[in-house]
């Protein structure tokens, strides 16, 4: 499986990547209801009357990616295109204007790496006007976004730590 995401920021996740994109992404109509209510309902009509549980939500979600990597049998690519980032996911009908620009593209086979090293390259960004990572940042601290990383190492799905290889140089 090739799992080619947008990063960007999300209103529930606060960031999507490839966590969200094998788990939200991959997920039938049933699926993605019991990921948001984290496992209440698989009715998508009810869904929405019960998102109170923010950590399982994020919870439900890296079970989820978890299920795609083992059917897969480990046999996964996870690549972050990071360009054009809002603090709104490309599911939005109307997402906020792209605030921070260009900072490559991340790949491993390891979904939880990859996605760290994201969101360490985001918090680590020096903004600039028109280059300005605050408000995704203000994003993803809003809605507990990093704890996903943290349960889904926890959950032996990867690892945070990680080394990057520049390919440019």
């Amino acid at each position: 499986m090739i799992n080619l995401a947008h990063f960007k920021g999300h209103a529930m996740g606060g960031f999507g990547g490839v966590l969200k994109n094998a788990s939200i992404g991959v997920a039938s109509t049933a699926g993605k209801a019991n990921i948001h209510s984290a496992g209440i309902t698989e009715d998508a009509t009810e869904m929405w009357n019960h998102i109170d549980d923010q950590d399982g939500f994020l919870e439900s979600m890296a079970a989820a990616a978890q299920a795609v990597h083992n059917y897969f049998r480990g046999h996964v690519i996870y690549i972050n295109v990071m360009n054009n980032m809002s603090v709104d996911c490309d599911c939005d009908g109307h997402p906020a204007k792209p605030e921070l620009l260009d900072m490559g593209i991340m790949a491993s086979f390891d979904p939880v790496a990859v996605d760290q090293a994201c969101l360490d390259m985001v918090f680590s960004h020096q903004g600039k006007p028109g280059d300005d990572n605050n408000p995704l940042i203000e994003r993803i601290n809003r809605q507990h976004g990093t704890y996903i990383t943290d349960y889904a190492e926890q959950i032996g799905l990867g690892s945070k730590t990680y080394t990057l290889v520049n390919l440019d140089k």
